[in-house]
């Protein structure tokens, strides 16, 4: 089986895996706004701290445009290019803990699938990714310790990409991602009312809310990497991303449920359509932040590299006139990654584990979440091996992040989690100059 029927049968695999499940993610953060956040990288980029920046010939690095460009692979002897496929999800385990209590969830996410292909100094790439994730089931008591309320949403923002990279020296970069953003939000929402006596009446109201999201967005890169001496070689990378509008497109039903004593399960007696129209609330825009990164870090090529990495996103800029909440704000977010690799002997013939990649790296995040007055935070530290496979240097990878986001303060909830991430990144050849006629 050659790299290409490798590559279709992991696509099968893990796009009939993402389908099952029910949702991309079990933080009760993605309530807020139009959901998490989802990390825009590949399992190689996560197991060394979420660092971006950094690109070679036989990696496909989603992050920055610019390494779409077409890379010199001096081991095809100028005989064709390199194209890569690349495919990845992975697998969450959260404990999630309030002052009260503690609760575990668990998700399995699609996370990327995406083309490279390299024209000379050219390169073009294309993929589909998640961008937003919604899925989380809230639920609150009373003082009497009977449920008061109960909260569930799911759904999120998607992304498809097309971009290309130019070369324009052996050092210097450049590109440019076009990306087309689309999706749902559906949100739902009980508050449960009781007689005199505490019993749980028979008829409770519901409300419910979905927005249909699209919109355009647009990416810029930069990538320059540079021989210092015969060993060591520099590196920097930087991208910028604009802020840009979605169009919401919302609907909102307010329905009488019937509550069964028996077995505590609800029926729908009648909905009442709300009229967003005559609210200004049909249609509504919402705005994707700006977002900057830099990145630096210095390294012998097929042997070690050491970064770092800072982002800067205006989330300020974000707000949703269809469902505001009053505990809510934001401020602009920041985040910083550390990290790097190590290969012992890339070409080792004799032992498998010294041509392995070695991965780890730290990163640390403010969301720009501020609830009931406190900021949500975030950090985790990563490791990740990547075990070659095929020919041209593909290779599967495994990456695991142990993290913690949030805090128990102000009635808050607090996640400790644990992702496990598996990715592939193959190669092939093609554009193969004929030898003979």
């Amino acid at each position: 089986m050659n790299v290409k029927h490798i590559c279709l049968v992991s696509i099968v695999a893990l796009a009939s895996f993402s389908a099952q499940a029910q949702s991309t993610t079990a933080s009760p953060y993605s309530f807020y706004g139009i959901g998490s956040l989802k990390f825009k990288g590949t399992v190689e980029n996560r197991s060394m701290g979420r660092l971006t920046f950094l690109t070679d010939s036989i990696h496909f690095n989603l992050s920055n445009p610019a390494t779409y460009a077409g890379h010199r692979f001096t081991a095809l002897q100028d005989e064709g290019q390199i194209i890569t496929y690349t495919v990845g999800g992975s697998r969450s385990t959260a404990d999630l803990n309030s002052s009260s209590s503690t609760e575990q969830a668990k998700n399995t996410s699609f996370d990327y699938l995406a083309v490279r292909f390299p024209t000379g100094k050219l390169g073009f790439g294309f993929g589909l990714m998640p961008y937003t994730a919604v899925g989380y089931n809230l639920e609150s008591l009373n003082t009497d310790q009977a449920l008061s309320s109960r909260f569930n949403g799911e759904g999120g923002l998607n992304k498809v990409f097309v971009g290309l990279g130019y070369r324009f020296s052996d050092a210097l970069q450049a590109g440019i991602e076009f990306q087309y953003n689309f999706g749902n939000v559906v949100n739902q929402g009980i508050v449960y009312d009781y007689d005199n006596d505490g019993e749980l009446l028979q008829y409770q109201s519901q409300e419910y809310n979905r927005s249909d999201l699209s919109g355009t967005s647009l990416t810029l890169g930069l990538h320059y990497d540079k021989k210092l001496n015969e060993k060591l070689s520099l590196y920097a990378g930087a991208t910028f991303s604009k802020n840009s509008k979605l169009a919401s497109q919302n609907q909102r039903s307010y329905s009488t449920l019937r509550i069964l004593q028996a077995s505590g399960q609800s029926v729908v007696v009648n909905t009442i359509t709300a009229d967003l129209e005559a609210l200004g609330l049909a249609e509504t825009k919402l705005t994707l932040p700006s977002r900057t990164t830099l990145g630096l870090g210095i390294g012998s090529p097929l042997k070690w590299f050491v970064g770092t990495e800072v982002a800067f996103s205006q989330t300020s800029q974000f707000s949703n006139a269809f469902i505001s909440i009053d505990n809510v704000s934001y401020e602009d977010a920041t985040s910083f990654s550390l990290g790097g690799y190590y290969i012992p002997k890339y070409d080792s013939f004799r032992k498998y584990y010294r041509k392995v990649t070695y991965r780890a790296g730290v990163y640390k995040e403010s969301t720009g979440m501020i609830i009931n007055g406190s900021a949500i935070d975030e950090f985790g530290i990563s490791f990740g091996l990547g075990l070659p496979v095929g020919q041209f240097f593909s290779n599967a990878n495994i990456g695991v992040e142990f993290g913690k986001r949030g805090t128990t303060d102000n009635n808050l909830i607090e996640e400790k989690f644990v992702n496990l991430q598996i990715g592939l990144s193959l190669n092939d050849r093609w554009f193969v100059k004929r030898r003979y006629n």
